[in-house]
């Protein structure tokens, strides 16, 4: 990544927010690297290098500083636009790959051996994979060891450290302190209650249009999955090595988050997956300026600064609901996921009877009532173990459903955040009883392309026509060009215009 020393300099000597998580400071005559709106004295230029990644800081032989707690910033926004290698790696690394399958399952999803993919990271982050993967463990431990009362044993291989000695070493060269200098500098806060419980902040870049994401939510939540109360939302989690839980509440300038896991190896998956859903590592003032720059979208991004896009804490589940939701209302397709949500429940609580002679539970709407027992989307393998009578949907539809099923349980298909974007929506495309519209939503919410106009959905040209566009698909495609590269938060500002 290639970056102006005068520009990056500037941003530092603003103390401009706007800027953290694009890049480093790393100030050489401390020893410290920053967030580009540190509060301290901006330092003079001989004595600054600046960096992309806090793992390339890192390298160098620097600390994270204790005041601004760069290692906390919002990640770079480039890793929504970019659709290349190395944003596809950032986005897996981010979600525990490294830590799950090393480097070697890195590469093999990505398609590279490991000696290209370690020389295109350390070209664009100054890190490799594994330096990558580190800084990300070094956060997840201060994480739980401010936040939680946990030995510093299961701490260590709860962040995805190797060994303990590991786990010491890395927290005293990233931070300058031993992990139990840094449980006592947190002082007389105490760790939630409960195991497995853990409360942190969500940072992001603002301004952040609270309401429009949880009205977005609201009226598509799930019940005995997700539920909205008192502005806070609340939702289920499938994690790599158990379930979890999670209540985020939007607040100034971060996000409250309260996670509830199985397994603590599923913290850093878990915080970059209620990230991707509410879009917090978006760069809103870059957006919005290009959305306003056209005059018939200029009156609405000024009423409402920082829409983002809502996007997915599972792919499979995203698929599932853009497959019911093809030509019916919102309204609808909740009545019949709802309706395969219950069958699969009465299933497992069948299956649960059986084996313990427990009588099951009928699923219930929880979207006015406790958040409590709210519980991940059910897999492919699930859906396929569904018998006709549980779809309540058309013969063709629930073929499509199990033919997707299917494809994501023998690899065919690929769903996560991480994928080739093109290619998982040509693979889409192939498959029986997914259209376009189907294909282009899922890679707008699951696989986070931010240049996605559904100029063929009924409510966008419903809401191009109130706002005195085009709206015929071929005259909005053709109109919304000067849109790009963010027309996936034109399509969400354009739902809402509807």
């Amino acid at each position: 990544m290639e970056m102006d020393f005068e520009r990056c300099y500037r941003a530092v000597d603003s103390r401009d927010q706007r800027f953290d998580g694009w890049f480093y400071t790393g100030v050489t005559s401390t020893g410290i690297y920053c967030r580009p709106s540190c509060p301290a004295i901006t330092p003079k230029r001989q004595n600054v290098r600046f960096f992309p990644s806090a793992a390339a800081a890192q390298g160098a032989g620097l600390r994270a500083c204790r005041r601004c707690r760069p290692d906390a910033a919002p990640g770079s926004p480039l890793w929504d636009v970019r659709a290349d290698v190395v944003g596809r790696a950032m986005r897996l690394i981010a979600d525990g790959v490294v830590d799950r399958d090393g480097v070697p399952g890195l590469a093999s999803r990505l398609g590279y051996t490991e000696r290209h993919l370690h020389r295109m990271l350390s070209a664009e982050m100054g890190a490799g994979p594994l330096a990558l993967a580190r800084a990300q463990r070094a956060q997840t431990a201060r994480i739980l060891i401010e936040t939680t009362d946990l030995a510093m044993a299961e701490i260590a291989f709860a962040a995805g450290f190797g060994s303990v000695r590991q786990f010491n070493d890395t927290l005293r060269e990233v931070y300058a302190s031993a992990p139990s200098d840094l449980r006592t500098a947190r002082g007389r806060q105490q760790a939630p209650a409960g195991a497995g419980i853990i409360a942190l902040r969500l940072a992001y870049r603002p301004p952040l249009h609270a309401r429009a994401l949880l009205d977005f939510l609201t009226v598509r939540a799930l019940p005995g999955v997700e539920a909205v109360r008192d502005g806070t939302y609340h939702r289920g989690l499938r994690l790599p090595h158990g379930t979890g839980q999670v209540a985020l509440t939007p607040a100034d300038g971060h996000v409250a988050a309260t996670l509830r896991l199985a397994d603590l190896r599923d913290l850093a998956p878990a915080v970059a997956r209620c990230r991707r859903l509410l879009d917090l590592d978006a760069d809103p003032a870059a957006i919005d300026a290009t959305l306003a720059a056209d005059p018939a979208l200029a009156p609405v991004v000024a009423a409402e600064p920082g829409i983002r896009v809502p996007r997915a804490v599972d792919g499979f589940e995203q698929a599932v609901r853009a497959i019911i939701g093809q030509q019916v209302s919102v309204t609808s397709a909740r009545t019949t996921l709802t309706r395969l949500l219950t069958a699969h429940a009465r299933v497992d609580h069948e299956v649960i009877a059986t084996e313990d002679g427990v009588p099951g539970q009928q699923l219930h709407d929880q979207r006015d009532g406790s958040p409590e027992g709210l519980r991940g989307f059910l897999s492919a393998e699930e859906l396929l173990g569904l018998p006709d009578s549980g779809f309540g949907m058309p013969v063709g539809r629930r073929e499509a459903l199990r033919g997707l099923a299917r494809a994501v349980v023998d690899g065919s298909v690929g769903l996560a955040a991480g994928v080739d974007r093109e290619e998982a929506v040509r693979r889409l495309l192939a498959l029986p009883g997914i259209g376009p519209w189907t294909a282009n939503y899922l890679a707008m919410r699951a696989f986070g392309d931010p240049d996605v106009l559904l100029s063929s959905d009924l409510a966008v040209r419903r809401g191009a026509a109130a706002l005195g566009l085009p709206d015929t698909p071929p005259t909005l495609d053709r109109y919304a060009e000067r849109w790009r590269p963010w027309r996936s938060y034109a399509t969400i500002r354009l739902w809402r215009a509807a």
